[in-house]
């Protein structure tokens, strides 16, 4: 069973995707960026995304605990120490998680991140 999760709560996707999909007991969320703080520096941008994360997490009635995987992308891997400052204090249940440099993120966005969470 496949089911569509979207919430007002975190940015509207801007392209021809979903927040997040829902399959069986697995969530699939797509990359979150700080798409309303922009302007903000790498921990302000980080606190945005995994505040959007747990809106989008929410309204598929799970929590951020239910996280097992991150997928992180960084503009500038000078800004790894202050995003990991920030990360920890989200994802303090240590799921598993891949962070890498990407020349380039949507809207100018120094972080985006993504997660799969499993009910129960």
């Amino acid at each position: 069973m496949k089911k569509i999760v979207f919430t007002e709560n975190a940015p509207a996707p801007i392209g021809p995707y979903s927040q997040a999909v829902l399959v069986n007991n697995t969530l699939y969320c797509s990359g979150q960026i700080a798409a309303d703080c922009l302007s903000g520096d790498i921990s302000e941008q980080t606190d945005k995304v995994c505040k959007n994360i747990c809106a989008v997490l929410a309204a598929a009635d799970m929590s951020i605990q239910n996280v097992v995987k991150t997928t992180c992308f960084l503009a500038d891997m000078a800004d790894f120490l202050q995003f990991n400052n920030v990360y920890q204090q989200y994802f303090n249940h240590r799921p598993a998680r891949s962070c890498i440099a990407a020349k380039e993120l949507p809207k100018g966005a120094l972080v985006e991140i993504e997660v799969v969470a499993v009910e129960g």
